[in-house]
């Protein structure tokens, strides 16, 4: 049998090798590495007993288990799922290859369009921060928010410096919630994120934070905040913080990520 060996049996383990590498990865990062654990010592329990022993009645009583558990594993994981498909096909390389088959337009004027987009951004989260007004824009790029412009109200105005202050203004009905910035306008505002439940999160940041960060989790959004306490400015970005930036470094990190 082992004479039988071929590639293509190199290439069947080195696959699942992978597969599984990739999902511890992402159970130690959803802080379920100790799940993952046990389920694969269950599994090696169930093969040794069913397949090396040979034990009909409790290797019978394992299958049994084994075909209910993929259903609870469904379940209970959900989100760590969901989030494993979005990665797969949020890859740069991805969109890199839709991108080919899009139409191109000037260089000149996508610049110049991203600077009337990016200025009045950048200097409303600079006046709001003076005033330690807080603040949450979201800026959509290739997923779609179609779900979170439904829970908040529909505005669809031309971006201005004094429209996003005013409607982050302590006295305005939609101060509390996000904004969202869609195809060069201000699409929503007084819409309600996705919060992240990640215990890694800073104690000294707040629910703007956490909103923050579970939309760039759960899309390839840019997501702006101003704290309402400190009247710092961040950036969250594919489930990471950029904290404390100035106006120069928001200008300089919005450039790079939306040209």
């Amino acid at each position: 049998m082992f004479f039988d060996f071929g590639i293509k049996d190199a290439i069947d383990i080195l696959l699942v090798g992978m597969m599984l590498y990739y999902v511890y990865r992402l159970m130690r990062e959803s802080r379920s590495l100790n799940v993952f654990v046990g389920i694969t010592i269950f599994v090696v329990i169930w093969l040794f007993v069913s397949q090396i022993l040979e034990m009909k009645l409790l290797g019978t009583i394992l299958d049994k288990l084994v075909s209910v558990g993929v259903i609870a594993l469904i379940v209970i994981f959900q989100e760590d799922i969901r989030k494993f498909l979005y990665n797969l096909g949020a890859r740069r390389r991805m969109h890199s290859i839709l991108k080919f088959f899009m139409p191109k337009h000037s260089n000149n004027d996508n610049q110049e369009q991203l600077k009337r987009d990016i200025m009045p951004i950048v200097m409303a989260c600079m006046q709001m921060s003076k005033g330690k007004v807080g603040a949450l824009i979201v800026m959509e790029r290739n997923t779609e928010l179609g779900d979170i412009v439904a829970t908040g109200e529909v505005v669809n105005a031309n971006i201005n410096q004094r429209l996003i202050e005013n409607i982050f203004f302590k006295n305005s009905p939609l101060h509390d919630g996000a904004m969202v910035i869609r195809d060069h306008r201000i699409c929503a505002a007084g819409c309600i994120l996705p919060v992240s439940h990640d215990l890694s999160i800073p104690k000294e940041l707040g629910l703007r934070h956490r909103a923050a960060l579970g939309m760039s989790q759960e899309s390839d959004a840019l997501v702006i905040i101003v704290s309402e306490e400190t009247g710092g400015i961040s950036l969250a970005r594919g489930g990471q913080f950029r904290l404390r930036l100035s106006a120069e470094e928001l200008e300089a990190v919005l450039t790079e990520e939306l040209s």
